[in-house]
């Protein structure tokens, strides 16, 4: 199979962009695109890596096409602030001697920016307690030479590696010594895991001091970029043992801050579970607002709240959702998969990424990250198209300012922007059986999101999915600016992956376009003004 692999998962402005073809089976031609428009084109005899020079900021779809008509595709993001993307994976795997370059293959060809480490240390407590090779809590093995192989790895092709850390979370063993730090239930008992884990005050002065010395000894030590500081969602209050009351909202704001002071370089990503306490700490100096999501947020139509409400207190920080496809324990990958895609449409048409993929293969369907979910043929092919499209129109989706003008355009008493389909129904808010339809302004531009709803009987994004059904061609009808007309583009991650133009018609105040029918995510670009090309 002929393939692309960017040499990196990020670049910054004036280094060179080098994309390794693999699997070639003779010359060919690499063309480099920017929201459509073709940028450079370069030769390439065969295996090996094509140099694609100094990029401008922004992404870039790229494309081989071979003599005997193979085609394979990437993505690549130049980003004046690499930490400005985040796009998350995950490894779960320490063993002794494993080789990793199936890992870093992975991680270019996903595009992933920062992995999380997930369960490395030796205990909740004492992260580097257990020398140069341990079980962790949970009987998992782990060696530091792996682990820093596995850093070092990350380096190597531009992302950054975080180490998992419970920011409360003390084991029976070290828990005598924390006991006077415990967050109590109402009849006095310790909140935890079972008998596994106890909780402690995040902020309680002495465990600060404990838990930013453990961090900052694993930046040392180890090699961290920085670490993904975990909670449970639980308790919102607690009591201390000596009755003082615990804010835990204001408890997480703190311990971030105190991390931070200790680390000022380090890249900190905080767990909001359920979105508690996003309010609170997205403001909080930290890297990212990340959101665990669970019951009762089990629609599209609530993912797409909770980016939304996260983009608008995240200060210009990405937003990453951990929604886990537990779809793929109970229902083929067909079926899966369509769920997955459907959940990916809604995060990233709302400006936010997805933490699902990690390892070499593998993707996330439940919050223990070790059982996870080995990918079929199907699935990766999918996460790499989407992938791919997510980095090439990443300006148009997950930049800073992007605004949402669906009720400003669309509608009767607006009248300037909407599209139809002669036997399906738009409409927004989401619901299941019509196109879901979205309307962003990305500076000058109009950017329509079309997720393709017909066939499901509901809006669960952790179900199985139904074959879409085909709305047919849909007809875009736009107000006009001025004299001309405007210019219209579509691309879709599975059937048009680059940005192409749309004839356009006149209709005196109004244009009018027919799209091509949605599979389940199509984006329809639009420049109002004609001079703009």
């Amino acid at each position: 199979m002929t393939e692309l692999l960017p040499e990196r998962t990020v670049y910054v402005p004036g280094a060179p962009v080098r994309v390794e073809v693999r699997g070639s089976a003779g010359p060919g031609t690499v063309t480099v695109r920017h929201l459509g428009r073709v940028m450079a084109e370069t030769s390439v005899d065969g295996d090996g890596f094509a140099d694609l020079g100094a990029l401008p900021v922004g992404g870039y779809g790229v494309e081989l096409v071979t003599a005997d008509r193979t085609v394979a595709r990437t993505a690549v993001q130049v980003a004046g602030d690499p930490r400005s993307a985040l796009r998350y994976g995950f490894v779960v795997d320490y063993r002794p001697g494993r080789d990793i370059g199936a890992v870093t293959d992975n991680l270019r060809r996903l595009h992933l920016t920062a992995v999380q480490l997930y369960d490395w240390a030796y205990r909740h407590a004492d992260l580097l307690g257990g020398g140069q090779t341990y079980q962790d809590a949970l009987g998992q093995p782990v060696a530091l030479d792996t682990v820093r192989a596995l850093i070092e790895g990350c380096h190597h092709v531009g992302s950054d590696a975080l180490g998992y850390a419970a920011v409360y979370a003390v084991g029976p063993k070290e828990w005598p010594g924390w006991e006077h730090d415990a967050l109590l239930t109402p009849s006095g008992e310790p909140y935890g895991l079972g008998d596994f884990l106890f909780l402690v005050d995040p902020a309680a002065g002495d465990w600060l001091d404990h838990f930013t010395g453990d961090l900052a000894d694993a930046v040392d030590r180890v090699g961290f970029d920085g670490f993904h500081l975990d909670q449970y969602g639980y308790p919102k209050r607690a009591y201390r043992p000596d009755g003082t009351p615990v804010d835990m909202a204001a408890g997480f704001t703190t311990m971030i801050g105190r991390i931070r002071g200790e680390l000022p370089t380090a890249r900190l990503v905080f767990n909001n579970v359920n979105d508690f306490p996003t309010w609170a700490t997205a403001r909080t100096p930290q890297d990212a607002v990340y959101i665990e999501v669970w019951e009762p947020s089990t629609g599209l139509e609530h993912l797409a709240q909770i980016a939304t409400r996260a983009r608008a207190d995240a200060a210009g920080n990405p937003v990453v959702i951990a929604a886990y496809q537990h779809v793929y324990d109970s229902a083929p990958a067909a079926a899966s998969d369509l769920a997955t895609a459907l959940t990916m449409a809604t995060l990233h048409s709302h400006g936010a990424t997805h933490l699902l993929c990690g390892e070499a293969d593998r993707i996330l369907v439940d919050p223990y990250y070790v059982r996870n979910h080995v990918v079929e043929a199907s699935t990766a092919a999918l996460l790499h198209r989407w992938y791919d499209f997510l980095v090439e129109h990443v300006e148009l989706l997950t930049a800073p300012g992007i605004a949402d003008v669906t009720a400003s355009y669309a509608g009767g008493y607006n009248d300037d922007l909407d599209v139809s389909y002669a036997a399906t129904a738009v409409g927004h808010p989401v619901a299941p059986g019509r196109v879901w339809r979205r309307i962003t302004q990305v500076g000058d531009r109009l950017v329509v999101h079309l997720i393709n709803l017909a066939g499901q009987d509901d809006t669960l994004w952790d179900a199985p999915r139904s074959t879409p059904a085909d709305p047919g061609p849909g007809t875009l009808r736009i107000r006009k600016t001025g004299p001309g007309l405007p210019r219209v583009r579509v691309a879709d991650p599975d059937r048009q992956p680059h940005l192409v133009d749309i004839p356009v018609t006149d209709d005196g105040d109004y244009a009018h376009a027919t799209l091509p029918a949605p599979h389940l995510w199509q984006i329809v670009v639009i420049d109002p003004v004609s001079g703009n090309r």
